[in-house]
Formats: structure tokens, sequence, C-alpha cells
């Protein structure tokens, strides 16, 4: 049995998307999310996807890039994962080895992964690879089909409630709300987003993101608050990223935006909702508790110094 590690080729995205959604099931994957990510990647983010692979079998994958977005420079990415039915075989070992020795010829000085904190073996795994523990972040789960969701409130005052659909003839509003929320998010590190027409290309038109399912608040006709949504086009939903402006925090409007959402989803026949933490994000975690929301995994977040 030889394991092997090379680039990933379009006929490559079903297989993907089986070790993915078997190695980290409470993110929503599909083949058409993969071609898109890799095929509209700005060229400074340097994306590279490999594949380990055993006797033809798809077996290991692995995102690799920069986070060129972000306000600190030379930050590298390796996330890689293995199918749990077979890990022990040295495709971890050689997805890493592959993705510093990329990220190292594209000038990356640190390298970031996410490491799934489902027992020892994973973190000692990381540990003797150089990489040191950060902070944590959570997956939680929402089960849509039991009913159980808080009821709509009522609107207040001077507020609205919109979808990502209205924005069709001009998303730049919802541009600008995206890169002031997204630049308040607990992290390593931080980003800001700066190029429209990326946005346009990685978030806006990337597949799974659902403008009807997409809640967007507004204040006397001004943006406030929004929760995005992508789906699996099944059942499952997933809140890509829910946040208020900075002028409109407190008043409990990323809570409305994600009710409205996660109703609008469940009547599109969605079953099984998930989103993801920062730890240390303790008004996002208060507000998923709210729902109904439950700690399904945690992943930690490692580094090491490659320059």
């Amino acid at each position: 049995m030889t394991v092997l590690v090379r680039d990933f080729l379009p006929a490559d995205a079903d297989a993907w998307v089986r070790v993915r959604r078997a190695a980290l099931p409470y993110m929503v994957t599909t083949p058409e999310q993969v071609l898109s990510d890799l095929a509209e990647a700005h060229p400074d983010r340097h994306y590279r996807l490999l594949v380990a692979e055993e006797d033809g079998e798809v077996i290991g994958t692995a995102q690799v890039g920069i986070s060129h977005e972000s306000t600190k420079p030379d930050q590298g990415f390796c996330n890689p994962y293995v199918h749990p039915d077979r890990r022990g075989r040295g495709a971890g070992s050689l997805l890493v080895r592959a993705g510093e020795e990329h990220l190292t010829g594209v000038g990356a000085t640190v390298v970031y992964t996410w490491v799934l904190d489902d027992g020892p073996a994973n973190l000692a795994f990381a540990g003797k690879r150089g990489y040191a523990a950060r902070r944590p972040a959570h997956f939680l789960r929402l089960g849509l089909a039991d009913g159980t969701l808080p009821p709509l409130q009522e609107l207040p005052a001077g507020v609205g409630l919109l979808t990502a659909a209205d924005f069709e003839d001009d998303p730049r509003p919802l541009f600008e709300a995206d890169t002031e929320t997204t630049s308040d998010e607990p992290s390593d590190t931080p980003v800001r987003f700066t190029d429209y027409e990326n946005w346009l290309a990685t978030t806006w038109r990337r597949p799974g993101f659902d403008h009807a399912l997409t809640s967007v608040v507004t204040v006397d006709g001004r943006i406030a608050a929004f929760s995005a949504a992508e789906t699996d086009g099944l059942t499952r939903y997933s809140s890509a990223m829910t946040g208020t402006l900075r002028a409109y925090r407190g008043r409990g409007l990323a809570k409305l935006a994600k009710n409205d959402s996660l109703h609008r989803a469940r009547a599109a026949g969605y079953t099984d909702a998930y989103t993801g933490n920062d730890a240390g994000n303790g008004p996002m975690l208060a507000v998923n508790r709210w729902f109904g929301y439950e700690i399904c995994a945690t992943e930690v977040r490692h580094v090491r110094e490659i320059g």
C-alpha cells in the first residue's frame, strides 16, 4: 500500500467532499464549492489543493495558501484532513510536508492550521511537528426539524427585514457590512476585505451562498446586521457569518437577523443547522445558546514558524 500526495484535479471533487464530510461533518461542503474556491482564488492567495491517494483512492485532503486579506503579512495556512478510516498510513504527514514546502516557496513565515480536538492523537500529531496550540473554536449544531426555534420577534420601530436577494442589483452595501463585521472577529490572522470584485467572486457568487436565506436587518433604511447562509441544497444549512455593524450593537439585531434566517431555512426544508464560534466570542456564543445550538465539536488553532 503506497500513499502519495499530488495536486487536486477537477475529477477529484466528489472524492474530496467524501473525505471532508467524513473527517469534518460539521461544515457544508459540496463539489461545486470546492471547484469554485480553487477557480476564483485571488492570485495573492497562492491557493493550492492537495490530495493524498492510496492505490488510486483519495484518503486525505489539504487546503494550503496565504491569508492575503490578513492585516498581518506572510501568514500561511495548511488544513489537512484524512478520512477517519484511513488514518495511520502517513497521509497526514505527507500532506503537511507538501503544504509547508509550498508555503515556504511563496514567502510564508508562519503556518496556521486547525486541529480537531476529538482525542489526544490529533493534538499529539500537531505537537510532534512543531505546532503550538493557540485559540480554540467550537462547531455547534441545531436541529431544525423538531420545531424548537424561538418565535419570530416583532420588529421595533424603524427596523426592517430584507434578504440578500433584495441586493442583487447592488451588493456593495453588504460587502461593506461584511468588511466591518469580519474585521472585528477574534482571530490570530485578522482580516479586512478590500477587493470588492474578489468578494463578489468568492462570497456573493460562491456556490451554496443562499441569497434567499441570508437575512439583513436595516435601521432607518441602512444595513445594521445580517446573517449569511450557506446550504448544500439538500438538508444542511450553515451560518457563514452573523454580525452587527458597530453603530448598532447591543440592540439584539444579530439575533433578529439569525432568527429570521433560521425560520426561512426550516420552511425551505433544511433539517440541520451548523455554525462555528471562536471560544472567546462570548456574545455570539450566547446568541447561539438562545437558539438552542449545542457544541458538537471543537478545533484548536495551531501555529508553526517556518521562515
